[in-house]
């Protein structure tokens, strides 16, 4: 009996932009009923070769067969009669629509012009409840978390029937409880008989749930390996070609002066203008990295909105080096010895349509090195910005004048995080800073991070990763429900400790959490 074809196979497959080869020569096949790992460093060419298969981009050389057999896939559209569905990165969504809208458009039974909107209603939510992926069909997308966006997303491709489900970055910007869902879905599914290819740089993901993991390097295919009989750390030397360090490698901290001080600060949420932030007072010294740990949504986002100067807080203080910012502008705290590294880069990180290098002076600009009687020189902005990408390995088709939101979700990241720890500064607030990054740019970045810490800059970071809270950081404050339930050493304490303080179970106070 002759073995069954592959769902999927791309074979060959190279796609050049300009000078660059972000595909060459890639051969990928997809089992039926699998889940198969896409995985590579930032700018490796995954997210490249997954858009071909889903018809956003056309391959220079190669074919892709489906079920055995070839087929063209020309835009989106071929790839959804095909039965291949596609979650992005960063989500393909109308934000003022309900979740019902999204989920159907494209895809509408009318009758006499009539949107079917009963029928469409029943399916979606016959398909939420058989995969558990529960959402509000009415709920408004701008109005709804990321998580939810996310089912949305799923539930856009179960509903157009699809069977090859691509899921790109799918964790970037879930929180670990939202992760652990999703990975359960994404078993569910496959249990159903649907194929997944997972694109991620998570290696503890790809050993939960992947059956096989297929490696790419700078656009190459390196190899494929079942899962079962690899480790992280085989999985990590063939991403990035040499050994990788999953701990943070640092001495014991020697904190001076505090730096940032916040006094009884009060933040409302900008929607239901709830305290989202409570009577909070820490410090933050010289030469120490503090960690705010807890589970997404319990105030550290408007924390950081407030200490960076995004949003005004209702009340308190906030000193930097003993000058009270609470009320000065962005461009106050910058000029001021404050680097920020936001928590969307999108939003707050970076300007999408204009270039790296110009991406890269935002925060400088108006030096005198980078700009004479008013006009930019940009002689001195381009070598600046190719200094920042040879230094910390940022890759785009075409260098300095790349428009960033050509790159890879990794490499923006990487773009915001140069800029930031380039600029001189006595406080690095650090929000998510390696959210979308590979093992290997982790590993850098928290060795930046150190270095800046042992030259005397305090470090404020803000993390959903507990492994980051428990390796990087000096000292953890839990912030639960707005307020600062309890401070640990990460040398003393455990992962489990720490979640008690995250869920509320347990306050430094001694009284049970609410």
């Amino acid at each position: 009996m002759s073995e069954q074809p592959y769902v999927i196979e791309m074979r060959h497959i190279t796609k050049i932009f300009g000078t660059n080869k972000a595909n060459d020569d890639i051969t990928l096949q997809l089992r039926k009923g699998e889940i198969h790992a896409l995985l590579g460093e930032n700018g490796a060419g995954k997210s490249t070769l997954m858009s071909i298969l889903f018809g956003l981009y056309d391959p220079d050389s190669g074919e892709i067969l489906k079920d055995g057999k070839p087929v063209k896939i020309k835009d989106p559209n071929d790839a959804t009669a095909l039965g291949i569905g596609m979650v992005h990165q960063h989500f393909k969504l109308v934000e003022c629509f309900s979740v019902l809208d999204n989920i159907i458009l494209g895809k509408e039974d009318t009758t006499m012009g009539f949107l079917k909107k009963k029928t469409a209603r029943k399916k979606v939510l016959a398909l939420s409840e058989k995969y558990g992926l529960h959402v509000d069909p009415d709920a408004i997308i701008e109005d709804i978390t990321v998580g939810m966006q996310q089912r949305t997303e799923i539930l856009k491709m179960l509903y157009r029937d699809n069977e090859v489900l691509i899921f790109d970055e799918p964790t970037a910007v879930l929180t670990p409880q939202e992760i652990d869902e999703l990975m359960q879905i994404m078993k569910n599914l496959a249990s159903e008989g649907k194929s997944i290819l997972f694109i991620t740089h998570k290696l503890n993901e790809i050993m939960e749930v992947a059956d096989r993991c297929s490696v790419l390097r700078k656009g190459k295919y390196i190899g494929t390996v079942n899962v079962a009989d690899t480790t992280k750390e085989e999985l990590s030397e063939m991403m990035v070609g040499r050994m990788v360090q999953f701990a943070v490698s640092k001495k014991d901290a020697e904190p001076g002066q505090p730096v940032l001080e916040l006094k009884n600060l009060n933040v409302k949420h900008p929607v239901h203008k709830k305290p989202a932030v409570n009577n909070v007072s820490f410090e933050v010294r010289a030469g120490e990295i503090t960690c705010i740990a807890g589970i997404d949504g319990n105030g550290q986002t408007e924390l950081g909105y407030a200490i960076t100067g995004l949003e005004k807080p209702d009340s308190g203080q906030i000193l930097l080096n003993g000058d009270d910012i609470t009320r000065k502008s962005v461009r106050y705290r910058t000029d001021n010895g404050m680097s920020h590294i936001p928590e969307d880069r999108h939003k707050h990180g970076l300007i999408l349509d204009f270039t790296l290098q110009e991406n890269m002076v935002l925060r400088r600009y108006m030096e005198p090195k980078f700009q004479k009687n008013g006009f930019i020189r940009f002689d001195e902005v381009r070598k600046y910005s190719d200094m920042l990408i040879d230094e910390f390995d940022v890759r785009s088709g075409e260098g300095s004048d790349t428009i960033v939101r050509s790159m890879s979700g990794g490499n923006q990241q990487k773009a915001i995080v140069a800029r930031e720890l380039d600029h001189k500064h006595d406080l690095l607030v650090a929000i998510q800073p390696t959210r979308g990054l590979d093992v290997g740019a982790i590993e850098f970045i928290h060795s930046e991070i150190v270095k800046k810490r042992d030259s005397g800059a305090a470090v404020l970071l803000i993390s959903l990763e507990l492994e980051e809270v428990m390796s990087l950081s000096d000292r953890i404050l839990v912030m639960y429900e707005g307020e600062i339930v309890g401070e640990l050493d990460p040398k003393t304490t455990t992962v489990q400790e720490l979640g008690l303080y995250m869920v509320g179970a347990k306050r430094d106070d001694g009284k049970e959490g609410r």
